[in-house]
């Protein structure tokens, strides 16, 4: 099992515009063969030393049974139709793949 955590810079105005598309999106990705978690996420502000807070950042959490799994989801119709309506909302995007140690 692999851990994936998104990190989606959105532009300012746009974070609602945002979550609607991407929560459209999340039922086809849940059906994928291999996925055991995928949601979105933002920040709250918990007052807590080191925290790194954004009010423009989407998170991104997911759950994979493999890395070929996930492969296989990056190059669904359905991610590509999800990319192009999107792209003009994203600023940049940072992706950590993990595994339990």
């Amino acid at each position: 099992m692999i851990t994936v955590l998104a990190s989606i810079s959105v532009k300012a105005g746009k974070l609602s515009d945002f979550l609607e598309i991407f929560k459209a999106n999340v039922p086809h990705v849940r059906k994928e063969n291999g996925c055991a978690e995928y949601f979105p996420a933002v920040d709250i502000d918990a007052e807590l030393p080191g925290q790194s807070f954004d009010e423009n950042v989407v998170t991104v959490v997911e759950r994979w049974e493999s890395p070929e799994a996930l492969r296989a989801q990056a190059g669904a119709p359905h991610m590509l139709t999800y990319r192009e309506k999107v792209k003009d909302m994203v600023e940049g995007v940072s992706v950590k793949i993990l595994r339990e140690a």
